[in-house]
């Protein structure tokens, strides 16, 4: 169903509002039209925070959650700063979701501060693609300086929030700086005709976005492109988001 105009208009106001002392740095289409339109701009601004995380096992082993951010620097141009304190993240399935191991400059730490300030350096640079970092703890006053930071280079801050236990996941309900607030779970794949395993399907919650609306949305996995696609069995009901009737647990 179409947004209300009164409504969409209202929006665009409070965004203009809201960046109004900020550089005018655009947005990045997910490609797919019941996503985008819920987002302010149609689509994921850059030169801002934004931030991912995994529901129920995912809030620890955050696969899902990076593989949706690899999908988003896959299709901005440019090299891509990661910033991490574990040594499990495994570059051929960033590969697999277009984001090619060449492109990443790789930054290991041995504490998450060490990685906010990596971070918010490499946000400072203005020659980088994307920043991407994973943290499980994030004050206010640090994901303001995050915020300002990618405001002022015009550079997208992809933060992946990971926990050691999943218990602690609820710390992703604090408040924070960030433009929009992410949740990505594992769905089970489509059956095949034939023996096989169909392509990955995600449940992909957007928790906030500033001057937009909450939703959520069964979606297709990023391609080798880093393209996402709501699946065939899906798209012929018009691909509207749901609200909250479902959710993964944090």
């Amino acid at each position: 169903m179409p947004s209300n105009p009164t409504i969409s208009a209202l929006r665009d106001r409070i965004a203009r509002l809201e960046s109004s002392d900020r550089r005018a740095c655009g947005v990045v289409p997910f490609g797919v039209e019941a996503v985008d339109r819920r987002l302010p701009g149609g689509g994921l601004a850059l030169g801002a925070l934004h931030e991912m995380a995994g529901g129920g096992n995912g809030a620890v082993h955050g696969a899902a959650a990076a593989l949706f951010v690899a999908g988003i620097a896959a299709r901005l141009d440019g090299p891509v700063l990661w910033c991490l304190t574990r040594r499990d993240l495994f570059a051929p399935a960033l590969s697999q979701a277009g984001l090619h191991p060449d492109r990443v400059i790789y930054v290991e730490t041995g504490d998450e501060a060490a990685v906010l300030a990596t971070i918010e350096e490499g946000l400072r640079h203005g020659g980088l693609a994307a920043v991407v970092g994973e943290v499980a703890r994030l004050s206010m006053v640090a994901s303001r300086r995050l915020q300002l930071a990618a405001e002022t280079s015009g550079t997208p801050c992809l933060l992946i929030r990971r926990w050691r236990r999943a218990a602690e996941a609820a710390d992703f309900g604090q408040p924070s700086a960030a433009v929009t607030r992410w949740r990505v779970s594992a769905l089970p794949s489509a059956p095949l005709p034939v023996p096989g395993v169909g392509r990955p399907r995600w449940l992909v919650e957007l928790i906030r976005a500033r001057a937009g609306e909450c939703a959520d949305w069964d979606l297709e996995a990023c391609d080798e492109q880093g393209r996402l696609a709501l699946p065939a069995d899906l798209a012929d009901r018009s691909g509207s988001a749901r609200g909250w009737g479902r959710g993964a647990a944090a």
